[in-house]
């Protein structure tokens, strides 16, 4: 398949919990809401978590998953550097980057991504993404439909909060 659904997995420098306030999980989502909007990707799953990002999604022609992924961490990166600058900028030496070419780093470099190639395939990252906040570790709900920044209502209760989820259903 020469365009996949592809799984995503960012992951904050040093799993450090960025992600916990709800106005930076937000931003992930926006960001999401906006490539979709875009008609850059179609969205199938996402799951916004304290430390991580887990994601199904499918470029849209002419768009490059490479350039796509990196406009993607960019933006969010940005946004997040804003509001720390302003609101918590004792926060920032944590994400002091080693990098010549930035002064700050908030995403580990070389996400995971992986073509997923069959219906059984998505559906096991679906639950896997889905299942994350009710996991032992981490204990955000006790049901995956009852966490606010993820798909699971989308798949589970057919309620799209979202706006921007396609059912995978349509493109496998």
């Amino acid at each position: 398949m020469d365009n996949p659904i592809r799984f995503f997995t960012a992951t904050i420098l040093k799993w450090q919990h960025l992600l916990k306030p709800d106005k930076y999980k937000q931003i992930i989502v926006d960001s999401l809401q906006f490539l979709a909007a875009d008609n850059r990707v179609w969205i199938y799953g996402f799951v916004v978590m304290p430390n991580h990002i887990h994601q199904l999604w499918r470029m849209k022609e002419p768009h490059l998953q490479k350039e796509v992924q990196r406009d993607f961490l960019k933006f969010t990166a940005q946004k997040i550097k804003e509001d720390l600058l302003i609101n918590h900028p004792a926060v920032l030496p944590h994400f002091v980057s080693t990098q010549a070419d930035r002064k700050y780093q908030f995403w580990e470099r070389r996400p995971y991504s992986t073509d997923l190639t069959s219906r059984e395939a998505v559906e096991q990252r679906l639950e896997y993404m889905h299942n994350n906040p009710v996991q032992d570790k981490w204990k955000l709900v006790t049901m995956p439909e009852d966490y606010n920044y993820s798909s699971a209502k989308k798949y589970l209760q057919n309620q799209d909060q979202w706006k921007f989820i396609t059912h995978y259903t349509e493109h496998i």
